[in-house]
């Protein structure tokens, strides 16, 4: 990339954030990929601050990005772990700063403003990914042999669902109604659930969407549904919510030769909000009483969870910055789920089924 990482050297991170996301994904994920060493963290919160130091001793934590631009030279790559509002002017600082950059999804709140980040970064010819950790859901890598092995025959139907049960509003960005921050559940669950989809099934043709504000005095959407056509015929359905008493369906695939149907989440997220770390021989592998069920009509049988598999990420950064491989995530994905995104809203709004061009 721009040639200041030299072979056999850690590659330094700063990680922008230690919220949820910097503290329980990004910050665990880097310290323990091989190659990659957790250089600063930038948080304004005292706390957390302090959190940071005692976990990672060694860590330099700074009150602003301001700092990190000070010191680039010191540092390879920059993580954007902070609200969704401020991706894109700290993902572009970070490129005018000649770092190379991964941003938490979304990408952007608009297609536009991931575009102008994409060729930003392909000018000044710097890594830019986007943290996609759900692709390497244990459920979702099990599904991706399936179709590999044609497990499923043609598959017709992808049901899809990141639901949850949180009946009280937080009082926390993502459920402000500004358009700036991109809040919601379309972006925050719909993000992954739109990525998936594409991942799998390929481009998109036409959009349907239902967004709902179900609780009391809620500013954005937070119960949602999303139908997608896929060119290759395929069609997915997803659903996203902060109010499913029910949230133990997650997944039913169905094909002209069988069924894959999935129940509760990858159990690699509680174990990071748990303040666990990568790097158990059994990290990410799911207990058999969860995996999920092949067959068709009376005849099914139990399949094997495939180990879920998030530090995959960061070594595939790492790899992408001194090697010159592609990244684990192209950003030009983020852009097809974020028109995606966009047309939902539309769809939504209209109460119609909205093309993609």
């Amino acid at each position: 990339m721009d040639g200041r990482s030299d072979a056999g050297r850690e590659l330094r991170v700063g990680l922008i954030g230690y919220g949820l996301a910097g503290s329980a994904f990004h910050a665990p994920l880097i310290a323990t990929t091989p190659g990659l060493r957790l250089a600063a963290v930038v948080t304004s919160d005292p706390d957390r601050a302090g959190q940071a130091r005692t976990r990672y001793p060694g860590v330099e934590v700074v009150e602003s990005a301001e700092r990190l631009w000070e010191r680039a030279d010191e540092l390879d790559l920059v993580v954007v772990a902070s609200p969704n509002r401020t991706h894109v002017p700290l993902a572009l600082a970070a490129l005018d700063a000649g770092l190379a950059v991964v941003v938490d999804k979304p990408l952007a709140a608009t297609a536009a403003d991931a575009r102008r980040l994409v060729d930003e970064a392909r000018a000044r010819g710097l890594l830019l990914s986007v943290f996609q950790n759900r692709r390497w859901d244990g459920d979702f890598l099990t599904l991706r042999r399936l179709l590999a092995e044609g497990a499923l025959g043609d598959v017709h139907r992808f049901e899809s669902r990141f639901e949850r049960w949180r009946p009280a509003p937080k009082q926390g960005w993502r459920e402000r109604g500004d358009p700036a921050e991109a809040g919601g559940v379309l972006y925050d669950l719909g993000s992954h659930l739109v990525d998936q989809a594409l991942v799998l099934f390929g481009p998109v043709t036409h959009v349907y969407a239902e967004l709902d504000r179900r609780r009391p005095g809620v500013e954005v959407d937070d119960d949602a549904f999303v139908a997608l056509t896929h060119a290759s015929g395929v069609r997915s359905h997803l659903w996203m919510s902060s109010i499913s008493a029910d949230d133990n369906g997650r997944m039913r695939v169905l094909g002209s030769r069988a069924a894959y149907v999935k129940s509760g989440l990858d159990v690699q997220e509680a174990v990071l909000r748990g303040g666990g770390q990568p790097g158990a021989a059994d990290w990410g592998e799911e207990p058999r009483e969860r995996w999920g069920r092949l067959g068709a009509g009376d005849d099914w049988t139990r399949v094997p969870t495939e180990p879920g598999a998030y530090p995959a990420y960061y070594a595939a950064i790492a790899a992408a910055l001194r090697d010159g491989t592609p990244p684990p995530v192209d950003p030009a994905d983020a852009i097809a789920a974020l028109e995606i995104i966009e047309a939902a809203r539309r769809s939504a709004s209209e109460r119609a089924v909205i093309p993609i061009a």
